[in-house]
């Protein structure tokens, strides 16, 4: 048997994310602008496939090849006929839905390799019994032979990503190491430039090693970028090793990218999404960071638009140096009722903000207020869905002109909804409870937690001009009494500093900023909560907390000593911090469950929350942001690496408990996405506010909440150009094939 965690189980939740409320409000402008971004971010979301795994984009056009011919219903009277079970078919389903949801075939939530829960001979009969292998069995042998192997491989570095020996990255070739990625980093930071468009390929030149640092752009070849000072592009000598900077990555999908933000440009709102797109397509269509961060000064202008969205590479997650981002792009519709709650939220920050529990030294010197807003997602293209975003990620623009931040809540709604039975780790008392004010809670964590946390706190910069940001001669650092003593410099950024630890780091203190500030009455009564009902929120959103980090563990590998997912480290290091404190606030046991197997039990005692809690988040906290403001990487490092430590001695024995966790983990849901047609006569842009009925029209289509649904939305996705783009995405994957042996 292999282990449960490397497949998806047959009953999975899957959920559709509705949106039809929300955009059925749209005005006909609003929806042909909310279409066009969406196959801009569709098409962009394909470069996740190739940002995964070596396998995972060829896995992609098997699937897209047999369901085009087929759908789920007919395809399954011809697995039957090839002696393929109901249960094996469903495994089937369930696997090609996963690697749709999670864009390849590890997931995005955790980066483990999943694998189809039926034998691969029969999976290989119902390959070969399709109408797309009868049809073409020549292309067909070849896609099943490139991918069969490989989709079911579960040797000890495929079974997650990581670096080196330590797992699969495509961000790097096959032959780097953790030292070619500090020294990559190096190498940028001296030429200014930034990582999070960029993959790195080592190879041998004369005996010698050299680099190619590759921008993801539709142009391929050198030429200057308008308002760029020379170009980024070229042959450079750095530290006695040879770098070439070149363009071209993912070419043809930035191409559909830049075409796609075009077409929506006509049916712009206002001139701040006009330059926004402009630069955004600018920026694609030359690999050029600085045209990214423009648009991205242009978005956090356009303040409070229906459709809202974001696009880029943009979360430096799954790369296993912390620096890369994942290709990104949303469309949402703004929720007006619960925005009002965020609006409120973002009024009262200044007053908020000084409870932190850093000096005052130690946050930006003006709150730039943000837009925060409610947003029904329409579109979510990448790898993965989250309730959250605080954006842009680039920190000079965050520091000083401003970010947004949003509320997913259409994913909040259905996401955390628990089934009582299978509720795990919890006293039978607090399980309603905790059903019933799981999902408020986390609204009110979500919101604090994205304004307030990723929002809060001062980076201390010298420039390059030798000025700082901050009175380096009476700063002082609380942690030692002593003068502030170490900076950033030039371009040094947060990522590009700690790295490996930065995304989770900062993950625990946002996470800490929620904990913290929801015992603030004024706080609970912005989300509509007031007497005992907010004392519940409070105690469901801390017993919340401390059972992920729990539940964290299945996020841990302990071969390679390794966390495989940001947040969840993070909630773990909250436990240990929250268990540190004593004095029964958390009590963790190991418990035998009524199935006579390993269980634990995590209890939470309400009445210390506001004392022993509060204390040992403000001290922890106050650390997070003092080593974080002042660059001490050594400092920051030492003391998250050491509460991020998984053993089987002291108080606590969490390799055990780990195995408990796998034993009985809930896998995370997938969500269907809706897709949108135009269909009806070209409707002009002067021609924009006539009745829909006697033009171009944009329709919302929508698909049932199943692995067939979830299928059948990404083969409809595609039609226009499905096999052209097949054909790309097995070309660009077969260019690259040698760097990943």
């Amino acid at each position: 048997m292999v282990d449960s965690q490397y497949y998806l189980p047959n009953d999975i939740g899957i959920s559709a994310l509705d949106c039809r409320e929300a955009f059925r409000l749209l005005s006909p402008q609003e929806k042909m602008y909310a279409h066009y971004l969406s196959r801009a971010a569709w098409y962009g979301g394909l470069v996740v496939l190739l940002q995964t795994s070596p396998e995972s984009a060829n896995i992609f056009v098997l699937l897209q090849r047999i369901f085009r011919k087929q759908t789920p219903d007919q395809l399954e009277q011809v697995a039957k006929a090839a002696g393929v079970s109901s249960e094996d078919y469903q495994a089937f389903l369930v696997y090609a839905a996963g690697v749709y949801a999670n864009m390849g075939n590890y997931k995005s939530f955790g980066d483990t390799k999943f694998i189809p829960n039926l034998p691969k001979d029969k999976l290989e009969a119902l390959v070969r019994a399709s109408q797309a292998f009868q049809e073409n069995p020549t292309e067909m042998e070849a896609l099943w032979g490139s991918s069969s192997c490989l989709i079911y491989s579960l040797e000890d570095r495929q079974k997650q990503l990581g670096l080196g020996d330590k797992g699969i990255t495509t961000y790097f070739s096959g032959n780097c190491c953790l030292e070619d990625a500090e020294l990559a980093q190096r190498f940028l930071d001296s030429r200014k430039l930034s990582a999070y468009n960029t993959r790195l390929f080592k190879r041998e030149n004369g005996g010698k090693p050299c680099y190619e640092v590759r921008l993801a752009s539709a142009v391929q070849k050198d030429c200057a970028v308008d308002g760029e000072a020379g170009s980024s592009c070229g042959s450079f000598t750095f530290e006695d090793k040879e770098f070439i900077v070149k363009r071209g990555d993912y070419s043809p999908l930035m191409e559909k990218v830049c075409h796609y933000l075009q077409e929506a440009q006509a049916y712009a709102a206002n001139d701040n999404q006009k330059k926004m797109l402009e630069e955004y397509r600018r920026s694609f269509e030359f690999g050029s960071i600085e045209a990214h961060k423009e648009g991205s000064r242009f978005w956090i202008k356009d303040k409070g638009p229906i459709v809202e969205s974001y696009i880029g590479f943009i979360e430096s997650y799954r790369d296993p140096f912390g620096s890369r981002g994942e290709f990104e792009g949303f469309v949402a519709v703004v929720n007006k009722a619960m925005s009002e709650r965020f609006a409120r939220l973002v009024s009262s920050a200044e007053v908020l903000l000084p409870e932190l529990p850093w000096p005052q030294q130690f946050e930006k010197d003006t709150f730039l207020k943000p837009d925060f807003t409610s947003l029904d997602v329409l579109t979510f293209a990448g790898s993965g869905i989250p309730a959250g975003i605080n954006i842009p990620n680039y920190d000079d623009i965050r520091q000083s002109e401003g970010f947004k931040n949003v509320s997913l809540g259409n994913v909040l709604a259905v996401a955390y909804a628990t089934q009582k039975e299978k509720l795990t780790f919890l006293e039978e008392k607090d399980k309603d409870l905790f059903i019933k004010w799981k999902g408020p809670s986390f609204e009110v964590q979500v919101g604090l937690h994205e304004l307030l946390g990723h929002g809060s706190g001062k980076l201390f910069v010298q420039d390059d001009r030798g000025k700082f940001n901050f009175d380096q001669s009476n700063v002082v650092n609380p942690e030692t009494g002593e003068k502030v003593s170490s900076w950033y410099r030039g371009s040094e950024t947060w990522d590009s500093k700690f790295s490996t630890i930065a995304s989770s780091y900062e993950e625990c203190r946002a996470e800490c900023v929620g904990l913290y500030l929801c015992l603030n009455k004024q706080v609970l009564s912005i989300f509509g909560h007031e007497a005992q009902e907010a004392e519940d929120v409070v105690y469901i959103n801390w017993l919340s907390m401390v059972r992920a980090g729990l539940l964290g563990l299945e996020f841990y590998t302990p071969e390679s000593k390794s966390w495989r997912q940001a947040h969840m480290q993070a909630r773990f290091v909250i436990l240990r911090v929250l268990l540190e404190a004593g004095e029964g606030l958390v009590g963790l046991e190991e418990v035998e469950g009524q199935d006579g197997k390993p269980d634990a039990r995590i209890t939470l005692d309400r009445s210390k929350i506001s004392t022993v809690g509060k204390d040992a988040i403000h001290r922890f906290l106050c650390k997070l942001q003092v080593f974080k403001s002042t660059a001490d990487v050594e400092g920051g490092r030492a003391l998250y690496e050491g509460y991020s430590t998984v053993s089987d001695t002291g108080a606590h024995n969490f390799l055990r408990l780990r195995e408990t966790v796998l034993l009985r983990k809930e896998a995370r849901k997938m969500f269907v996405q809706a897709n949108t047609r135009i269909s009806g006569n070209k409707l002009e842009f002067g021609d924009r506010h006539m009745n829909q009925t006697g033009g171009e029209n944009v329709e919302l289509v929508e698909y049932e909440s199943s692995a067939a649904g979830l299928i059948r939305s990404f083969t409809e996705r595609f039609q226009d150009d499905a096999e052209q783009l097949e054909a790309v995405l097995l070309d660009l994957n077969k260019t690259d094939a040698c760097y990943w042996c």
